[in-house]
This record gives structure tokens, sequence and C-alpha cells, in this order.
């Protein structure tokens, strides 16, 4: 042994090394800080969404970096894109190790100004698309041995005094809770699948960017870092938590138990 394997250092071992990632809603907010990450911590990282120039000028931000990310546009609300990034996805590479269904929309409402159109929208991206992204894509996890994480709310566990108007996200969310338990029912002890509970995030799902009047929503006194929820997602989705399946996990500061 020479002198110079004695001092060099260990290569850095990344906890998603070798994993092949496909994070919806990757473009902003949780999803964004997720493939940075995911990437960091190794994975090569597929990332989706539905603004083409957002998610390419991220992918050749994360690029810059040395990061392995690709940014494909994607409606997952609808079947047929869905198809075709399984296709992409088998042709480029051959197998799929994690999924993070993240995507995510807000629309609010009194019950008389709720529109069919609205509701069809947010049950689409929240409840639809688990449906047709579990269709294609759990064979493959299956074969790997894989991981999903749905990243729901805490909106779809109880009903909040400040979100009356929440009916079709919360409702939508507490659907995607319960299709999660049953994935994970269904495909163990193959594929791991859990959920995942944010509270209150710095998020651009917000129209209203005042994010003082949330200073007081949780036992720590301010909304979350999407890193932070990141950070919870990739225990969840490591061999860290290897022996948890179809688990709740909730990350809010504290904001259910206020």
């Amino acid at each position: 042994m020479t002198q110079d394997t004695l001092i060099r250092k260990p290569t850095k071992i990344g906890r998603l090394n070798n994993k092949i990632a496909l994070i919806t809603g990757g473009s902003s907010g949780i999803g964004a800080a997720s493939v940075r990450l995911f990437a960091r911590e190794g994975a090569t990282v597929i990332f989706v969404g539905r603004s083409s120039d957002k998610g390419i000028a991220f992918e050749q931000e994360l690029r810059a970096e040395g990061l392995d990310v690709s940014f494909l546009s994607c409606d997952v609300s609808n079947r047929d894109d869905i198809v075709r990034l399984k296709q992409y996805i088998i042709k480029e590479y051959g197998r799929l190790d994690i999924l993070f269904n993240n995507a995510g929309v807000l629309r609010t409402g009194n019950i008389e100004e709720i529109t069919e159109e609205d509701w069809d929208f947010v049950y689409g991206v929240h409840v639809k698309a688990l449906l047709y992204i579990s269709k294609e894509f759990m064979p493959m996890l299956k074969q790997a041995r894989g991981v999903v994480l749905n990243n729901t709310s805490i909106n779809g566990l109880q009903c909040y005094i400040k979100g009356k108007r929440s009916y079709m996200y919360a409702t939508s969310k507490a659907a995607a809770i319960q299709f999660t338990r049953y994935l994970a029912k269904n495909y163990a002890p193959e594929v791991r699948v859990n959920a995942l509970c944010p509270g209150m995030t710095v998020t651009n799902l917000f129209t209203n960017r005042d994010f003082s009047r949330f200073d007081n929503c949780n036992l720590l006194g301010r909304m979350a870092d999407p890193d932070e929820i990141a950070r919870t997602a990739l225990f969840l989705v490591s061999d860290d938590a290897s022996f948890i399946t179809g688990a709740v996990i909730v990350a809010d500061g504290g904001e259910t138990i206020m």
C-alpha cells in the first residue's frame, strides 16, 4: 500500500447513488428542491412539469453544476403524456427506482363558486394523475424493488378553520392519502409506498406572497422552506427508510397539534 493510498480521501457515497428517479412538478417549490437534492445525492433525475421554459432553464442551471438531470414537458393528468414519459424512460434508462409524485395545484372557493372545470382540474392533478402514473410505472418499480412517495398535505388529514374554502384541495389530498395506502398494501413487499404531508411551505402555489400572515401557523412560528421538505422526501425514498411503507409522514412544524 502506497503513501498516496493511505492519505487519499474516500469517495463520497450519495444516498441515491446509481438510482433513477422521476419527480413530477419538479420545476419549482418542493419539486425543484427535491430535484436538486436527489441529484446531489447521486441520482439520475428525470423531472417533469407543464412549463417548458421554466423546466428547461432549471435543467440548464443544474447541469451547469454537474448534476445528471433531464426535463420533459408533461401534463400528469393526461394519460397520453404519461405513456410518452414511460416510453422515454424505458428507452433512455431502462428502469425506474424512485417515483416522487409531487405535482400539485391550488384552487379554492366557496361551494357556490366552484365550477366543474375547477374540480376536474384539481382532482386531475392530485388524484387522476396518481392512477395514470401508477398504472404505467408500477411494473418497472416492482421489478426494481423501488419506492413511491406521494406528496399530499396535512389538509388531507383534518379540517382547518383557516382553510374553510379548501373543498377541492383538501378532499383531493385526502383521496391521495388513501390511494397511497392501497398502493402500499397491494405492491408490498416489492415496492415501498408512502405519503408525505407537508404543512405550510413557501412555494409558488400561493398567489399572495405575503407569507408573514402565516408566521404563527405552527409551533415553530414560521413556514417551511422547500429544502426542509425535500430533505424529508430524500429520507423516505432512500434506503435509510427501508422499513417504512404505508406510512403518512407529517412535516408541519407542529401545525396539526396547534
